[in-house]
């Protein structure tokens, strides 16, 4: 079997965290900070953490336009929480000048969930992840709206869209990487392998 080589967006968030669950779905993982590493990808991770400051340092490290580009072109990207709201092609209750890479035709809510101290933890069942449930960790996490046409909704927690997908990108509202349940990355790594 081919090991892809996926990197995670190293701007904020939970690096380290995905950087382990990738490589243990059977990836090729490194960190990712600047434009000209995102010509050695296969594929990319965007983590969660907070959007608006994802948003601002994307821009300080030329970050937007190369991302924008390569999602356009076909590059597979999985976005979760924050990264989910970098996925997604509007928000609907956005902080002043705060910009996502776009791609998935879907608007999210920022921090619809409720505040840090609301976080939580729910099991989100996922039909196309075999294997029973995938443990979700909400931490101040979004929720999707609505979606386009052409955005499969892969799961929903207490009626509103926690996990989509559309053709090479895929989303969650939660943190699967602090779970120690690798297959939401086994999903995006062979989705990965499935588009080179």
């Amino acid at each position: 079997m081919d090991t892809p080589v996926i990197g995670v967006l190293a701007l904020q968030g939970d690096v380290r965290e995905h950087l382990t669950a990738l490589a243990a779905a059977g990836a090729a993982a490194r960190p990712v900070r600047r434009p000209d590493e995102l010509d050695e990808l296969d594929g990319l991770v965007v983590p969660g953490g907070e959007s608006t400051t994802m948003s601002k340092l994307a821009g300080l490290f030329g970050m937007l336009e190369p991302l924008r580009e390569r999602i356009a072109s076909g590059l597979p990207v999985f976005g979760t929480c924050a990264g989910m709201i970098m996925l997604a092609d509007k928000i609907l209750d956005p902080r002043s000048g705060q910009e996502t890479f776009g791609g998935i035709e879907m608007i999210v809510r920022r921090n619809a969930f409720g505040r840090q101290n609301e976080s939580f933890e729910a099991a989100v069942e996922i039909p196309d992840i075999p294997g029973g449930p995938v443990e979700g960790v909400f931490i101040r996490a979004p929720w999707v709206e609505s979606v386009g046409a052409g955005v499969q909704v892969l799961a929903e927690h207490g009626g509103h869209i926690v996990a989509v997908r559309q053709g090479h990108l895929l989303a969650t509202s939660f943190h699967p990487e602090l779970t120690g349940d690798h297959r939401l990355h086994q999903y995006f790594t062979d989705m990965v392998r499935d588009a080179r």
